[in-house]
């Protein structure tokens, strides 16, 4: 997947160990647990993936495939979700 970026019409919080993302436009709502949430701060900061990887590398205990492999189906699914374009 080439350059995806937060749509602009998803709103997010950070609520209780949690990411709350909201699609203003369609009212739906997606929940993304604190490692998804992680993933979600650094990306809608705009840091680019290799940075997102390696902060999440040194906050997680995670193997860097195991990591690699949980972006890219999270990405999928937040694409798929429109709370992402690709």
């Amino acid at each position: 997947m080439s350059s995806p970026t937060p749509d602009p019409d998803v709103a997010f919080q950070r609520v209780e160990g949690e990411m709350v993302l909201v699609h203003l436009k369609t009212n739906q709502i997606f929940a993304l647990n604190a490692t998804g949430a992680r993933f979600w701060e650094l990306f809608a900061e705009g840091r680019p993936r290799a940075e997102i990887e390696a902060v999440m590398l040194s906050e997680f205990d995670v193997e860097s495939e195991v990591l690699v492999e949980e972006i890219d189906s999270l990405l999928v699914e937040l694409v798929r979700e429109r709370l992402v374009r690709a």
